[in-house]
């Protein structure tokens, strides 16, 4: 066994059932994440990134909700074989989850000391008094002025970066193995964006912990991860070192992405060019294309696109690629 591999996804398959059919948000995802690492994982909103986090945490509501397939092997254990219980055990204490969106993560009826002392006594057993004063401590550490006076604010009182660096607290306070960081810094503007991400970054440094980047911007995954997925209806469509797949993305899809974004240089010179787009928008999960996904939003599609399906193979320059017509 990998000592240094932490978490092993393979094939997963977690599906919705509705009464307007099964959308299959997570359709056979496998990849992995290293001890110390910082993987980021990219793609259009609704491509499977986020419930494939709560589908690792098992926090998938049920119904309509079901993990149908696939193995989720943390430190050498199937985390789908685990009871609630153990389950509890996992969540918070060995890994931890910063939500999308702090406001609706939070619980406005409770103070922000309340919320990250909950987890502090569930899973290190401190009394009251020593949790608060770790909470207190956590809030420093996340870089919240008068932690000792906003330990007892409710969410509300809180801007939305404060709310940001609560919620990364109560997510580090029993220092995770794992950190899943699910948008982090959607709602957020951009100078506090950095301070956020350079915060996150400087706690993983100090905790020796990895993270697990779910994002939009391939900029902060350029910068931060050492390793990236690109997601598609839920399935990986490319995967390898961030500098291989930014330098030479073999897949139609992440030349799509990358392409979509404004260039630098373009300004730099002044010559004016237009963006790039993908055309078309992401299938309905309940109803998706035969043979690739991507197909009928791909320039490079042929038939064989249409009738079957793409493994993801090796292609030249180390990562992996889902499609007949690579670079």
């Amino acid at each position: 066994m990998n000592n240094d591999l932490l978490l092993d996804l393979r094939d997963l398959k977690t599906y919705f059932f509705t009464s307007d059919g099964v959308a299959k948000a997570v359709d056979g995802v496998s990849y992995q994440l290293h001890r110390g690492e910082t993987l980021g994982v990219v793609g259009e909103s609704g491509c499977g990134k986020s419930v494939t986090a709560l589908s690792i945490l098992r926090l998938v509501p049920d119904p309509p909700g079901r993990t149908v397939g696939g193995e989720i092997v943390f430190e050498g254990q199937d985390l789908l074989k685990f009871s609630r219980a153990e389950m509890r055990r996992i969540r918070g204490n060995e890994i931890s989850m910063i939500f999308q969106e702090p406001m609706t993560s939070l619980n406005p009826v409770f103070t922000i000391g309340n919320q990250i002392s909950e987890a502090i006594i569930l899973h290190q057993g401190l009394s009251k008094r020593d949790a608060l004063a770790k909470s207190i401590e956590m809030l420093q550490k996340v870089g919240i002025p008068a932690p000792e006076r906003r330990v007892h604010e409710y969410p509300h009182q809180l801007s939305g970066g404060m709310r940001q660096r609560a919620m990364i607290a109560m997510a580090l306070s029993c220092n995770p193995k794992i950190l899943l960081a699910d948008e982090p810094t959607t709602a957020l503007d951009v100078t506090i964006q950095a301070q956020i991400l350079d915060l996150m970054f400087g706690l993983k440094e100090q905790l020796g912990m990895a993270i697990i980047l779910i994002t939009h911007n391939l900029g902060v995954v350029a910068e931060s991860a050492r390793r990236v997925v690109v997601m598609y209806c839920g399935k990986v469509v490319e995967e390898g070192p961030v500098l291989e797949i930014f330098k030479a993305p073999q897949h139609p899809y992440t030349q799509g992405l990358l392409q979509s974004l404004p260039r630098l240089e373009e300004k730099a010179t002044g010559q004016k060019q237009r963006l790039m787009e993908i055309p078309g928008i992401v299938p309905s999960p309940y109803n998706l294309p035969s043979g690739c996904k991507f197909h009928p939003r791909c320039p490079k599609a042929q038939q064989i696109c249409k009738e079957q399906e793409p493994a993801l193979e090796k292609v030249p320059g180390g990562h992996y690629s889902a499609c007949f017509f690579p670079g």
